[in-house]
């Protein structure tokens, strides 16, 4: 037995990332705005930056500077 009525509808909108890009999906929402996107996100653009806090990057390569040396 199916119940009727329960699941939301759903539309075929567009969603616009904050740096200009567009594209289309489906959702329950009639609005998307998105703040990263494919076209700007590091991973798939290959720009990917490592944000260095407090050294951590520095302590972690002389903290295993040595492994597989032996």
């Amino acid at each position: 037995m199916k119940k009727s009525g329960i699941h939301p509808e759903v539309h075929t909108v567009e969603a616009h990332c904050v740096c200009g890009s567009k594209f289309t999906t489906t959702s329950t929402q009639k609005n998307i705005l998105v703040e990263i996107c494919s076209k700007c996100h590091p991973f798939f653009t290959g720009q990917q930056k490592f944000v260095d806090s407090a050294g951590r990057i520095e302590r972690f390569a002389a903290r295993y500077a040595n492994v597989g040396k032996k």
